[in-house]
């Protein structure tokens, strides 16, 4: 019988933040571990009970006591992976849904075979498959913090608020995020620049369902995104 370190993919973790998920968290657990067997979820102070399915799911569990916001959860997730033995290869990936398998694996071979440290999903960009699926809304603001953030042009970034990303242990290593909530997205494209880590896009489809869309596409979150890109021109 193999052990865990024999599976395909071992070498890689996944870190999922979750905040009140629990509707949906199982099933994105259960579906991403078909394909990638080490998965740490990081209950990011959920009212809900966050923890009970991240543990029937088989995930390994972190808990914050009080809600410290997406940027926390991923660190404390990125800290918890690259402790484990044989962890190589880091993925950052939504609980809600959104994010696809099969768009991992393809991120992960680009990082391989092009010798780079990070691969960002992109919605957009010359090569974007579901750019029309994105909300009007949505990608109005996340092209408006593009253009407001000389550092993500800089990169070739399209899309820098894309939540999915793949990285390896030298990114993991150093990615030390201080800021907390959602302007976390601009502190990883400053820590990009300013490290010189070698970057790549790559196109995503992302899954925007109802419950998704009732999570993540408020007004309140764009305001917060269109600050976050404010914050972005000095960062």
């Amino acid at each position: 019988m193999p052990t865990p370190s024999d599976l395909p993919h071992a070498d890689t973790w996944l870190v999922i933040p979750c905040y009140n998920e629990a509707q949906v968290i199982g099933d994105v657990i259960a579906s991403a571990r078909r394909t990638f067997p080490n998965i740490v979820a990081v209950n990011d102070g959920s009212a809900d009970d966050c923890d009970v399915r991240i543990h029937a799911a088989g995930a390994h569990l972190v808990n914050h006591p009080v809600n410290l916001g997406q940027g926390a959860a991923i660190q404390t997730g990125i800290d918890y992976a690259r402790a484990q033995p044989g962890a190589k290869y880091f993925v950052t990936f939504d609980a809600d849904g959104q994010h696809q398998v099969k768009d991992v694996l393809a991120m992960l071979e680009k990082l391989k075979n092009e010798r780079l440290d990070i691969v960002v999903g992109t919605r957009f960009g010359d090569h974007a498959r579901d750019t029309d699926q994105v909300p009007w809304i949505k990608k109005l603001v996340l092209k408006t913090v593009v253009l407001l953030s000389p550092k993500t042009r800089r990169l070739g970034l399209t899309d820098a608020h894309n939540g999915l990303r793949v990285f390896n242990k030298k990114v993991a290593d150093h990615l030390n995020i201080r800021m907390n909530g959602m302007s976390h997205a601009s502190e990883i494209v400053s820590r990009i620049d300013e490290e010189g880590w070698a970057v790549g896009e790559h196109p995503v489809d992302i899954l925007y369902t109802e419950y998704s869309m009732s999570k993540g596409q408020s007004l309140i979150n764009g305001v917060n995104i269109l600050a976050d890109g404010l914050l972005a021109r000095r960062i």
